[in-house]
C-alpha cells in the first residue's frame, strides 16, 4: 500500500481524507493544514494524524495529495517533488501556465508521477458514453450552480467551467484555432457568470456557459457528431445516445424513420448506456495509486490539467 498524505483540511480535503481511509490502496498517514486550530479540530474529530508542518508530513509519505486554496498548489507541488514524491493535484493545477509549466518539468526530472484532480472525467455518465464520443463537431455545455461563498476567490471559469474545458479537451482532438468569451461580476469581485466560444482547428465549436449565481443547478454536456446526439447529464448521473442510419427497406411500424429533402432516409434509434454506481473522487485517487504501482500514464496528467488552465486562461483574459 502506498504511504499517503493530504495537504488542505477543508471540505474537499476532508472527502479526500476520507476516502483514502477506506482505500485498500493507500495507508493513509496523516495530513497538513496551515490552520493548526483546524487541524487539530479536524484530529480530534476523526483520528486523522495531524502533522505540525508541511515538510514532516511530505517526508513520512509515498504520495502527497494537495487539496489545498489554488494559490498554494505550487509551492507544495514543488516541495513534494523536490523530495521525490508522487503528488495528486486538484484543480485547477496551480494560478498560472507558467506555474504548471514548471512543475511539469521538475516532475519530469525526479521522475515521479502526477495527476490533476479533474474529476468529472471519473463521472460515471460521462464513462457511460465516452467510447461513443467520435469526432464531435459541435459541444454545447451548461454548468450551472446557486451561490456559494466559497470559490468565490476566483473567476467562475477557474472554479466551475474549468471541468467542462477539460472534458472538451479530452475528446476533441485538435488544437484550439480561437476562443471568444464574455463574463459579468454580479456578486463578486470576479466574474460570476461567463460564456465561451472555443473553435478547433478541425472545424469543432464548443459553447460553453458557467454560472454561481443561478436559481437551480445543471450541469449538462451535449455532444454533436456525425449521426449522433449524445447528451451527458454529470449531475443526475444520466446519459443519452441519439443515434442515426440507413432506414430499412420496409420499417416496422414503431420506427422512427425521417427523410430529407433528396429523399434520403434514416431512421433514429436511441440507446440509454447502463450508468454504474462509483466514487469518482475514490476512483480517480486509486486509478493514480494503479499508475503509480503499474508505472503507466495517469488518467488525467499534469499536461492535461495545464492544458485546461492555459484556455481557461485565455477565456478570462477575453474579459479584460
Amino acid at each position: 500500500m502506498l504511504k499517503a498524505g493530504v495537504l488542505g483540511a477543508g471540505h474537499l480535503g476532508k472527502i479526500h481524507l476520507r476516502l483514502l481511509k477506506q482505500s485498500e490502496k493507500y495507508n493513509l498517514v496523516g495530513f497538513y493544514d496551515a490552520d493548526p486550530e483546524n487541524g487539530k479540530k479536524v484530529e480530534a474529530e476523526f483520528g486523522y494524524k495531524f502533522f505540525n508542518t508541511i515538510e514532516d508530513l511530505i517526508n513520512a509519505v509515498d504520495v502527497v495529495d494537495i487539496v489545498t486554496p489554488t494559490l498554494s498548489h505550487y509551492d507544495c507541488a514543488i516541495q513534494a517533488i523536490d523530495k521525490g514524491k508522487h503528488i495528486f493535484i486538484e484543480k485547477p493545477i496551480t494560478n498560472t501556465v507558467e506555474e504548471a509549466e514548471k512543475i511539469r518539468a521538475i516532475l519530469a526530472e525526479h521522475h515521479v508521477k502526477g495527476q490533476v484532480g479533474h474529476v468529472e472525467r471519473f463521472n460515471p455518465a460521462f464513462l457511460a458514453v465516452k467510447n461513443d464520443i467520435h469526432e464531435p463537431m459541435f459541444i454545447e455545455t451548461h454548468r450551472l450552480a446557486e451561490f456559494n461563498p466559497r470559490g468565490t476567490d476566483v473567476p467562475v471559469v477557474l472554479d466551475l467551467m474549468i471541468h467542462d474545458i477539460d472534458i472538451i479537451l479530452s475528446v476533441v482532438k485538435s488544437k484550439v484555432k480561437h476562443i471568444s468569451a464574455s463574463g459579468v461580476s454580479v456578486i463578486s469581485d470576479t466574474p460570476d457568470i461567463a460564456n465561451a466560444r472555443i473553435e478547433f482547428e478541425n472545424g469543432c465549436v464548443a459553447n460553453l456557459t458557467a454560472s454561481r449565481i443561478s436559481l437551480k443547478n445543471m450541469r449538462k454536456t451535449r455532444f454533436f457528431q456525425k449521426d449522433a446526439y449524445i447528451s451527458v447529464d454529470f449531475l443526475e448521473k444520466k446519459c443519452e445516445v441519439v443515434k442515426m442510419k440507413d432506414a430499412p427497406e420496409l420499417p416496422g411500424d414503431f420506427d422512427m424513420i425521417l427523410q430529407n429533402a433528396e429523399g434520403v432516409r434514416k431512421q433514429i434509434y436511441f440507446d440509454n448506456p447502463n450508468v454504474s454506481n462509483n466514487n469518482a473522487i475514490l476512483d480517480e485517487l486509486e486509478t493514480f495509486a494503479d499508475a503509480i504501482n503499474n508505472n503507466t500514464k495517469p488518467i488525467v496528467t499534469l499536461h492535461d490539467g495545464t492544458e485546461a488552465l492555459r484556455v481557461a486562461t485565455q477565456i478570462i483574459n477575453c474579459f479584460k
